[in-house]
């Protein structure tokens, strides 16, 4: 993890779940266009259903400064398949992917995948394998792996492959697993992603906090979220990235917040429990934002309508923000750790000599 350099205006990112193939691509780039800096993907594992990731990476096409995080479950999904899965997206969104770390408490996850059920402690140590896993594949090739030298017939300089050379710890709770590498496909464009997970699973004898860039902050209201970003800050320290999570439902298209809270609540939509939720104006939303851009590095916003509110928000709250100097400018061209001032790191293999494939091959 690198040093998340000084503070100063934030960014905002936005919660594309609920939209689907027919609309994910207007829904991001209409986000794009508003100025949001990030796009997220929630997930639940079922059969049949587009996974985060692939929704992801079918944004990375369409769109050209904001990153496209999706969330992507460490217990039930293949850790080797994770990391170059990851990699590809970052090749697809030209350096502005990223991973939500989760590790889903679900029987009904398990069941999707065929697994047996896991719950309790093994569930951040499944977390914190699975990041080590990816990071060490991210690593196993150097930037320069790939030479193309047409004259001696050599794609790759095998001196420049690495074994990752992973194995669970002897007290990890689920069933043990080792790693060999290297990866299937060339270092990422950023050489490691972002990784994020919730400020719960991040901590002393959790997902340690050096293998994480940021950690997303949830309180039961607004009133209290501002005091719960300081509280993560100071229990994790200043080198991650805090994010704040806020549901939103605005005044729009002359309807009342209150009364299309209480219609979507009625259509049986709920939100995560335990996370603040704002229901009123455009007005009060970004005084809220511009109190809690001074806590937090950034907001994720969960709409309770997409087209709906993200309307609002484009139209009324994130121009007000930047007018106020709370919020930063999108960033053109950039990647996803430019965002969050992260340096782009080399890889921990580049000074070893052992190749990862025998050059009598």
């Amino acid at each position: 993890m690198s040093t998340f350099k000084e503070r100063k205006a934030g960014f905002l990112a936005i919660e594309l779940d609920g939209a689907g193939y027919q609309n994910l691509a207007a829904a991001v780039v209409a986000a794009e266009s508003a100025g949001f800096h990030a796009a997220t993907f929630a997930d639940s594992p079922a059969p049949g259903r587009v996974n985060a990731l692939q929704r992801a990476a079918f944004a990375g096409p369409l769109t050209r400064n904001i990153a496209l995080v999706p969330e992507v479950d460490t217990v039930y999904t293949e850790p080797f398949h994770i990391s170059t899965q990851l990699a590809s997206l970052d090749y697809v969104a030209r350096g502005r992917g990223g991973w939500i770390v989760t590790a889903a408490d679900s029987p009904e996850a398990a069941a999707a995948v065929g697994r047996s059920f896991v719950q309790g402690e093994a569930l951040p140590q499944e977390a914190a394998a699975s990041v080590e896993v990816g990071r060490r594949l991210w690593d196993s090739w150097e930037d320069d792996a790939v030479i193309r030298d047409v004259a001696t017939g050599r794609y790759l300089d095998v001196d420049k492959l690495h074994y990752v050379d992973f194995e669970t710890p002897a007290d990890f709770a689920g069933p043990a697993y080792s790693i060999k590498g290297p990866s299937i496909i060339p270092r990422p464009l950023q050489g490691q992603l972002p990784v994020l997970a919730a400020a719960s699973l991040v901590g002393e004898g959790l997902v340690p906090v050096e293998s994480v860039d940021a950690v997303l902050v949830s309180a039961p209201t607004p009133e209290l979220l501002a005091a719960e970003v300081r509280h993560v800050r100071a229990r994790l320290g200043a080198e991650v990235a805090i994010v704040a999570e806020l549901d939103v439902v605005l005044d729009s298209r002359g309807q009342p917040a209150a009364s299309r809270f209480a219609s979507w609540a009625e259509s049986g939509s709920s939100a995560e429990a335990g996370r603040a939720r704002f229901v009123g104006s455009a007005t009060g939303l970004t005084d809220l934002l511009d109190s809690l851009l001074k806590e937090a590095d950034g907001v994720r916003l969960h709409p309770a309508v997409l087209d709906v509110d993200l309307e609002e928000l484009s139209r009324l709250v994130l121009p007000e923000l930047r007018r106020r100097g709370s919020l930063r400018a999108p960033l053109q061209d950039g990647t996803f750790r430019d965002l969050l001032g992260l340096e782009r790191p080399a890889s921990r293999y580049a000074k070893t000599t052992i190749a990862a494939v025998g050059s009598e091959n």
